[in-house]
């Protein structure tokens, strides 16, 4: 994949090219760009689809801590690069994260959203020390002890030796400067509100990471026109879990928006 250089970072990313209407995805903790193929496929050519890895994450290297403001700033980076003045960011959890805080930074370049098992806020305390455990047994041990644990979070059941195989090879300073990102997190649950552009919640209902009812939170705080879907047997990558429907709904989507 070609690379470029924006805020200081080598971004990696994927673009089918042509001159439709843009839609940019961003991916989820510990996955890559790789997540959204079945979108890609899916939607191209009507659309041209932009896949990127965020830092810490397949092969865009973090120099350093980050946060998901830098990450923001690196989509609207990308944006430039490739000369596009507008498009559809949609993001599974943390890219919903990203591309929520890119719509606060730059709402004039979002014509819409796609928010995939994602929300606004910051990790549920209940949980939190669970992860901060998880996390430092991969980086003592490497990700095979919890790997499965990890997939049944993120992927739910399946065979997942791919994802397994590229976890293994992700450097420890990579992995902790991602982690700490997902954890330390702002809350922008009260800036919603600025959001006017139209958006798309797609939420598994088998989601083990964020409940539904953070979507129906990010409905009701959202000031645009929102519609919520909620994919049945989905988990907390519904994209990945279950393509087909999460294509329909986003195909439907991207077809309401006027350029």
């Amino acid at each position: 994949m070609p690379k470029t250089a924006i805020n200081g970072t080598e971004i990696s990313y994927f673009d089918t090219g042509g001159d439709a209407p843009v839609v940019v995805l961003s991916h989820g903790f510990l996955m890559d760009h790789s997540m959204f193929d079945k979108q890609a496929e899916a939607l191209a050519p009507q659309y041209r689809v932009v896949t990127w890895d965020a830092r810490g994450h397949g092969d865009t290297a973090a120099a350093g801590p980050f946060t998901y403001w830098d990450a923001a700033g690196d989509i609207l980076g990308l944006l430039d690069h490739l000369g596009v003045r507008r498009a559809v960011l949609g993001g599974m959890s943390q890219g919903g994260f990203t591309s929520l805080r890119a719509a606060l930074i730059a709402p004039e370049r979002v014509r819409g959203l796609v928010l995939i098992d994602t929300q606004a806020g910051t990790e549920d305390p209940a949980v939190a020390p669970a992860y901060e455990q998880m996390h430092q047994t991969w980086l003592e041990h490497g990700p095979t002890p919890v790997q499965e644990v990890v997939a049944s979070i993120i992927l739910g059941p399946g065979q997942w030796d791919d994802w397994y195989a590229k976890w293994a090879k992700i450097p420890n300073d990579q992995n902790i400067a991602a982690f700490r990102c997902l954890m330390d997190r702002d809350d922008i649950t009260g800036r919603l509100g600025e959001i006017g552009c139209p958006a798309l919640i797609l939420h598994g209902i088998a989601d083990a990471a964020i409940p539904v009812s953070k979507a129906e939170q990010l409905r009701d705080g959202l000031a645009g026109p929102v519609t919520l879907t909620l994919i049945d047997g989905g988990t907390h990558a519904s994209n990945v879990s279950h393509p087909e429907a999460v294509n329909v709904a986003m195909t439907s989507f991207l077809g309401t928006l006027a350029e």
